[in-house]
């Protein structure tokens, strides 16, 4: 585990931010290390010399993702959005399965199943969506951290739920993996985007699937989910891949490139440390806004604090240099390893004016 002094040099050389920027919930900040990856890679297209090395990113990418959330690198596949993955999970359940999933949850996790038409899909508040697994339930959809205030789903009693029950499991965890230590071996299926806590470029999503793919069709496959890709882009493939790359889509080559550096960065702090460093900046806004007189948006242990009817302040607060969200007339402020307790203050000192 990095030293604390360790832990700031190394997040000083990485990242020069112009503003007091607290919203990782929106877009991660890139690494130097990662805007130098992307330039590397921009030369290498515009130079005509060979992308092998691009290719070798996607699988470095892959491992990284297995290493941070615990499962082997066969069980991870490399596509381009969670809606995506989403849709593949959706397309494999039978005609009036049943899906269950949280109010107001983000789109990507939800949207798929309820543009099949055919599913039962039964919505209920985030705090009871483990005691309303019951018999019939096919499919647990959910965010692990809710992108709109940063509540944490209780996923030990989910998963409990779902086990005794005979459902599946699926977790979004892109607002949480890169802050929330993950463990993708407690769910059938999880999802996570690379562009937030993880700090990568826009164009990658990472996909989790059982050893036995959870009969999970891989409908969107195409040459690079081949078990020899190159050897495969011609026809129908022959033989698809016998780990989860057969659910890979298309690489984002450049999105890989840069990937790589942030998520070695992320393991070289180590996810204890980062986890610790973002929750203690969190809690310190939230103990700020009561001395204040506001009240957040209950999610304790969340990197995410969101605080309602302050919203509207977000305009002159980024006129201010302070980024956040507005995100249902709630202000949301998001916690990273680059933010500093001097943020926090500045925040809450601009709150109080």
């Amino acid at each position: 585990m990095e030293t604390t002094e360790t832990f700031e040099s190394i997040v000083r050389a990485e990242f020069t931010p112009k503003s007091i920027y607290l919203n990782t919930a929106s877009n991660g900040l890139l690494p130097a290390r990662t805007v130098a990856a992307l330039q590397e890679a921009a030369l290498l297209r515009a130079e005509g010399r060979p992308l092998t090395s691009l290719y070798e990113d996607v699988e470095a990418s892959r491992a990284a993702f297995a290493r941070l959330t615990g499962v082997p690198a066969t069980r991870v596949a490399a596509g381009a959005s969670v809606a995506a993955h989403t849709g593949v999970i959706a397309a494999s359940l039978p005609a009036g399965a049943e899906v269950l999933t949280a109010e107001d949850d983000f789109t990507s996790v939800l949207n798929p199943f309820h543009v099949r038409g055919d599913l039962k899909v039964r919505t209920v508040p985030l705090e009871r969506i483990a005691e309303s697994v019951r018999p019939g339930t096919a499919l647990v959809a959910v965010s692990a951290a809710q992108s709109a205030d940063g509540r944490i789903a209780d996923l030990p009693a989910l998963r409990e739920a779902a086990r005794a029950h005979g459902a599946r499991t699926y977790v979004d965890f892109s607002q949480a993996a890169g802050w929330l230590p993950v463990a993708a071996d407690a769910y059938d299926f999880t999802a996570s985007v690379s562009f937030k806590w993880l700090l990568g470029p826009h164009g990658a999503a990472f996909l989790t699937v059982p050893e036995d793919f959870g009969g999970l069709t891989p409908l969107l496959a195409g040459w690079v989910a081949a078990e020899r890709p190159w050897d495969s882009c011609y026809g129908p493939v022959a033989e698809l891949a016998h780990s989860a790359r057969r659910f890979d889509l298309t690489h984002a080559l450049f999105t890989f490139a840069g990937l790589r550096r942030s998520l070695e960065l992320i393991e070289e702090l180590g996810s204890d440390a980062v986890h610790a460093h973002d929750t203690a900046l969190a809690d310190r806004f939230r103990a700020g806004l009561t001395d204040l007189g506001h009240e957040p948006v209950p999610a304790p242990g969340s990197a995410i604090v969101s605080v309602p009817g302050l919203g509207s302040r977000q305009p002159e607060l980024s006129e201010a240099g302070i980024e956040v969200s507005d995100r249902a007339g709630n202000l949301r402020a998001a916690f990273h390893l680059y933010n500093t307790a001097a943020d926090v203050d500045r925040l809450l000192e601009a709150l109080s004016g």
